[in-house]
């Protein structure tokens, strides 16, 4: 019985397929990138139905069972089964390649990149070696107003930060799924536990475009929101992040 031409075709195809993953992963045991697979399968593609349709009798063969389930009636049934299972397929390889991932980048990322000495902030240079924030001192002198302070800095972090870092300053805000990576989460002690005032301050004011230039790129999302809050809100922001997840602040001075 012969084989009918389409038919041909697709075999065709998945033997160069497979034999690009046998040849790759077990004869020359190099994993194949897929950009490169692809690439590689776009020409084969072009290359085979050039092959498959270079008269027209060869043309009309090869397109002649896709005519047959479009036009004859009785393949009514196969049409509707196969017009309903490709799209279905298209979506659901769209909605794979598109997913957000929670992997790891394949790039080490640095968590606390190291700060700059000085940074340009709400218009002015900024020393952050020498940097404190104006309203610690409260902590010990006046609770009462320290607790209002705090509860200023819980009222921006709500409306500006709870999105991404969550209302549990967990990283798992309504908008964490999607970004990559997702937000930190302030509750471990290997975030803001292990970092001062004034570097929460210059990450917060500068943001994702404020990382310094070495190991570029970075990946954040954190906006630069001296462009948005005032300096005394990001202050009253980071005494809430230290208050409610109990950390307290590093210096400078401590190893």
């Amino acid at each position: 019985m012969r084989i009918p031409r389409l038919l041909q075709a697709i075999l065709v195809l998945a033997g160069v397929y497979f034999g690009f993953i046998v040849v790759f992963d077990y004869i020359l045991e190099a994993v194949i990138p897929r950009s490169l697979l692809t690439m590689y399968m776009f020409f084969v593609t072009a290359g085979v139905f050039m092959v498959f349709t270079y008269d027209e009798d060869q043309t009309r063969e090869l397109v002649a069972p896709i005519k047959a389930m479009v036009e004859n009636p009785q393949y009514r049934m196969i049409r509707n089964v196969v017009f309903t299972i490709i799209p279905l397929l298209v979506g659901f390889g769209v909605y794979t390649k598109m997913r957000p991932s929670f992997d790891a980048p394949i790039e080490l990322r640095t968590i606390h990149p190291a700060p700059p000495s000085t940074a340009q902030i709400f218009g002015r240079r900024v020393n952050l070696l020498e940097l404190q924030n104006p309203f610690r001192k409260f902590e010990k002198e006046d609770p009462e107003q320290f607790a209002e302070l705090v509860a200023e800095g819980a009222t921006v972090y709500i409306e500006n930060c709870q999105y991404c870092h969550g209302d549990k300053l967990d990283g798992k805000g309504p908008y964490a799924e999607g970004l990559n990576p997702t937000p930190l989460n302030f509750q471990d002690i290997g975030t803001i536990a292990q970092l001062q005032e004034s570097y929460l301050f210059w990450r917060i004011t500068t943001g994702g475009p404020g990382l310094p230039s070495e190991a570029a790129p970075w990946i954040s999302s954190m906006p630069v929101w001296q462009n948005f809050l005032e300096e005394d809100e990001i202050w009253k922001v980071i005494l809430f992040l230290y208050d409610y997840t109990g950390h307290e602040p590093r210096s400078w001075g401590h190893e």
